[in-house]
């Protein structure tokens, strides 16, 4: 069987995501403790392991945030992101200055749990809804300044991305409606800007604003809190009118049961802001 992997980031988007992180971990005088305990030409090799079973991503900015301690740092790299391994696997070796090495120690860790977390528990969700036709998509609740690769790990996970930015696509959400005066004129103002290139969603909180969207011509609904059985109604509504994606506050305990109603997408901002870190270390290797 061929497993589709995620083409990976440019370096270039991603090094300055490093660079910030070094920074603010370096503070004015660098690595103190190691300058103190450890010779300045010692050498050490050490190991990154996952102590838990799961999804890993960010290899390549563990393996940036060690080159832009120390250039003459080697990474040997085993995995691949989008790679499921066992609790015990070594992802890498890392040879080279020991001072420069716990240097770097922290930051590329602190990129690998929290992405591997995210791309570990994206996929548990992606398997538990596999018997139906929805699909998994994270949101912009992101963390400020990490939205490209959490984003990233979700697709890592198997799952897919909503909008990346406000300048994606038009998704008309409820204070648009409540500025704009009504529904139909948010769609109707919506359309009259978008042209051709802009897709244009509209987020429903009730069967009523529902059909009002369908008359107004559009193509995707945002279901927004709905319980399943109302789910069930909307998407049997929007057959042959809309996609439709259902949204708010879905958990990895309820997606299950708003998978069973139909929808074509279920957004969960989970994915990025709840998820738990994947346990991954760094070991000395004698």
């Amino acid at each position: 069987m061929t497993v589709k992997r995620e083409p990976a980031l440019a370096e270039v988007l991603l090094k300055p995501l490093v660079e910030s992180a070094l920074m603010e971990d370096l503070g004015r005088r660098g690595d103190v403790t190691s300058q103190a305990t450890i010779p300045a030409d010692m050498q050490a090799q050490l190991q990154i392991k996952a102590r838990q079973a799961g999804v890993i991503c960010g290899m390549d900015l563990a393996r940036l945030s060690f080159a832009l301690i120390d250039e003459k740092i080697e990474f040997v790299a085993y995995i691949n992101d989008g790679e499921t391994v066992e609790a015990g696997a070594v992802l890498a070796t890392v040879r080279g200055n020991a001072r420069n090495l716990l240097t770097a120690e922290r930051t590329a860790l602190n990129f690998m749990t929290h992405l591997s977390g995210i791309a570990t528990d994206t996929k548990k969700i992606v398997d538990s809804v596999a018997d139906y036709p929805a699909q998994i998509t994270c949101t912009r609740k992101t963390i400020p300044g990490l939205r490209i690769v959490q984003k990233y790990a979700v697709r890592c996970g198997g799952g897919r991305n909503h909008r990346l930015g406000l300048d994606d696509a038009i998704l008309i959400k409820d204070n648009h409606i409540a500025i704009a005066g009504d529904i139909k004129t948010a769609i109707e103002q919506a359309q009259q800007f978008a042209g051709h290139l802009i897709p244009i969603e509209v987020e429903v909180d009730t069967l009523a604003q529902l059909e009002q969207a369908l008359d107004a011509g559009v193509s995707l609904v945002l279901l927004d809190n709905m319980a399943p059985e109302v789910l069930l109604q909307a998407v049997a509504m929007c057959q042959g009118r809309a996609k439709t994606e259902a949204s708010g506050g879905i958990t990895p305990e309820t997606v299950q049961a708003v998978a069973k109603t139909g929808v074509d997408f279920i957004a969960m901002g989970y994915l990025t802001h709840s998820t738990t870190a994947l346990d991954i270390g760094l070991d000395f290797s004698a």
